[in-house]
């Protein structure tokens, strides 16, 4: 099969760290988010041809990114016009050939990819239960177990099945053709082209998708959002456990320190993500992400993020901190 990751929004709920980085691109539990999704893909690597990546906003920087980290074939598609899920998807027409997996970067999640290509239906949405399903895209699922109709940010109710951003398409061609019908006959959502549309599309042309629900759906797209699929990493496997290299700190868990960093007269955790080259003194740095080269001096941070290069020194507050910021209280 092959994947089409889209990557082209803007990211303006992580801004100020958006101004500098694609939203895909912004640190995680030691890595980017869009490293999380990649490494899921490593585990099943034979099954995938190729990969494409759907780039806006500071694009190069995905390929920048995923080149020497990671040994996808991989194909680079612009969205120029910010016009929707369904329509980045459509830029992708002359590179797919097989059946595809649709993966969204805003979450992280936990799921079944080895097993799609040989699934009795027409393809897979991974779904997950929420209390208050009006954010999101939703299925309905009838009694003979496939999806009946897909609604996108219903103002009332019809399920409490939230499409994830998981999607396994057999019928690539058809999704395709749905696509330019929904173009076509201009149904928008807020004035973009959501790609639930495009599959209701589909149902209504007899498609018979599967709702395979997921344990485990961590959303990305605001910091604190993101501050939470931090703590879940590292509750999840990916802590490190190097509390030994720092004599001089106290280091509570679950955290990730990279080896390049310095932490001196220090307590950091739990839920901390210190990054490569990051030095921290004299700090408490806790339920906080800090990503590389940044400076932490006598300070304490508490559900923060502070970008790449910046430098936070004095007391103790809730900062948002961008790229090569620089904050002194």
């Amino acid at each position: 099969m092959q994947v089409i990751i889209p990557l082209a929004g803007r990211g303006t709920r992580l801004q100020p760290h958006t101004f500098s980085k694609p939203k895909p691109l912004v640190s995680c539990a030691g890595k980017p988010v869009l490293g999380h999704i990649l490494d899921k893909l490593v585990a099943i690597q034979d099954e995938i041809e190729d990969i494409v990546f759907i780039v806006g906003h500071l694009g190069e920087q995905i390929e920048q990114y995923v080149k020497p980290n990671y040994d996808f074939k991989a194909h680079y598609v612009v969205q120029e016009e910010l016009a929707g899920q369904a329509h980045a998807i459509a830029l992708t027409r002359d590179t797919i050939h097989a059946p595809v997996l649709i993966i969204f970067v805003d979450t992280v999640f936990e799921a079944n990819l080895r097993d799609l290509p040989r699934v009795d239906a027409d393809g897979v949405i991974h779904v997950r239960e929420v209390e208050d399903p009006r954010r999101f895209g939703v299925v309905v699922v009838g009694e003979d177990g496939y999806i009946e109709r897909f609604v996108e940010k219903p103002s009332t109710p019809v399920s409490n099945l939230a499409v994830v951003g998981v999607y396994y398409i057999r019928d690539y061609q058809g999704l395709f053709s749905a696509i330019d019908a929904l173009i076509e006959r201009n149904i928008q959502t807020k004035g973009e082209y959501f790609l639930a549309d495009a599959l209701q599309i589909m149902v209504e042309r007899g498609a018979r998708f599967k709702a395979a629900a997921i344990p485990v759906w961590e959303d990305c797209g605001t910091p604190e959002a993101l501050l939470q699929t931090n703590r879940y990493l590292l509750e999840h496997g990916e802590a490190t456990n190097n509390a030994n290299d720092y004599p001089s700190a106290v280091v509570i868990p679950p955290v990730f320190i990279h080896p390049t960093a310095t932490v001196e007269a220090s307590v950091i955790g739990p839920n901390a993500t210190i990054s490569a080259h990051v030095e921290v003194r004299n700090s408490i740095v806790r339920d906080s992400i800090v990503d590389e080269e940044s400076v932490i001096h006598d300070t304490m941070l508490d559900q923060s993020l502070v970008g790449q290069r910046a430098y936070v020194r004095g007391q103790f507050h809730k900062v948002n901190v961008g790229d090569a910021a620089s904050v002194d209280f």
